[in-house]
């Protein structure tokens, strides 16, 4: 049976696009649904800013008239300045356990690729570093979140097959929130609130941290610049993403730093755990879905700790302690027992070495994957 590749051209195509993976996953107890209104916005070129800087196209892969893969082609034009390479992306990749499907959905990405003057692919990486990135290749049976890909076991032993390498991998730490803050972080934050005299935001609303966010983000840029594959994010993007987590956040959950003159050098953003919600909500805020999602936000005992950065000259004097320090309170207060992470790049060991104080373990491994464009196989 022959597998055609078609070009997604509308937003009839593109809704397709995004729910094949409802049904590809239809059952799956691990895998975390995406909201659909949100993929959209990400996915459309008129709605996501990023597409001041990038290329992209989606493609659908049909076998008898039926949808079998996705996979979506991005040229980060300021990534590849940054780190002077012609790489193309491919990301929003899923695909039947059938390795023509996955060499000819690979293979569309690669030859747009070289259209446009690239010489090696990528990924799965998003527009961003703020999209979901990196496949799963450890922990197919632990659950997965909002934040995070999840895939079937067959999909990096396809990778392997068409010859790809590791390019990079991503730790996610699971840890039991202690009933008493460990002593050397509390130490180090204490520390470092007086040498350096650091303070925490005070936030009784999400909307009291809004005269810091634009400061964040900027920082964030600085702090993750040297981060496989990052791209500094632009100003929209700022009041994209802004309007996006401050407004559902629930501040208590949230913790800024700053210095004596009022500029963030350090921040986490934690939010409470969402997957079984979305999961009921099957990727629809409508009718019922933002009754789940309203549920787990006001009560939960697991919290996803989303976003984490420091400013670099602030890295190793105490400034992370302090953001851990703080949201272990709330925590403790708020009967959170068990916090997950966002992925982390397994080398990056000032992010990670403060997992050594807690009850931690790495419950999922994902990697980007990366190949030149000579020897890609052509069915």
């Amino acid at each position: 049976m022959d597998t055609e590749i078609h070009k997604v051209t509308s937003r009839k195509e593109l809704k397709k696009f995004i729910r094949f993976q409802l049904e590809l996953y239809k059952g799956n107890s691990y895998w975390c649904p995406p909201l659909i209104f949100d993929e959209l916005n990400t996915l459309s070129k008129d709605q996501n800013p990023a597409f001041e800087y990038c290329e992209a196209e989606y493609w659908l892969a049909y076998r008898d008239n039926k949808i079998v893969g996705r996979i979506a082609g991005i040229i980060n034009n300021r990534a590849n300045k940054r780190w002077n390479e012609n790489f193309v992306r491919f990301g929003w990749i899923d695909f039947i356990d059938d390795l023509e499907v996955s060499t000819k959905l690979i293979e569309t990405v690669a030859e747009w690729g070289r259209s446009k003057g690239m010489t090696r692919i990528q990924g799965p990486l998003g527009f961003t570093d703020m999209d979901p990135e990196g496949m799963l290749i450890e922990g197919f049976e632990e659950l997965s979140s909002l934040a995070a890909i999840y895939n079937y076991p067959y999909y990096p032993e396809h990778m392997v097959n068409l010859g790809f390498a590791k390019g990079a991998d991503w730790v996610h730490f699971i840890m039991n929130v202690p009933p008493v803050i460990p002593e050397k972080v509390s130490r180090s934050a204490a520390i470092a609130k007086e040498k350096y005299h650091l303070r925490t935001v005070p936030a009784k609303k999400a909307k009291d941290f809004l005269p810091y966010t634009k400061k964040m983000f900027r920082m964030m840029n600085e702090a993750f610049d040297d981060l496989y594959g990052y791209a500094a994010i632009g100003e929209k993007q700022i009041d994209l993403y802004t309007k996006q987590y401050f407004g559902f956040i629930r501040p208590e959950y949230i913790s800024m730093v700053i210095d004596d003159k009022d500029d963030v050098i350090a921040f986490g953003i934690t939010i409470p755990d969402l997957t079984h919600a979305l999961q009921k909500c099957n990727g629809r805020l409508f009718p019922f879905g933002f009754i789940h999602l309203y549920r787990a936000l006001k009560k939960n005992d697991t919290i996803h700790m989303y976003l984490i950065g420091v400013r670099p000259d602030y890295q190793g004097r105490g400034a992370l302690a302090l953001v851990y320090d703080e949201l272990q309170k709330a925590y403790l207060e708020h009967g959170i027992v068990k916090a997950t992470t966002h992925p982390q790049l397994e080398n990056n060991l000032k992010a990670i070495s403060i997992w050594k104080n807690y009850d931690s373990r790495i419950y999922l491994r994902r990697r980007c994957w990366e190949k030149q464009f000579q020897g890609l196989p052509v069915t």
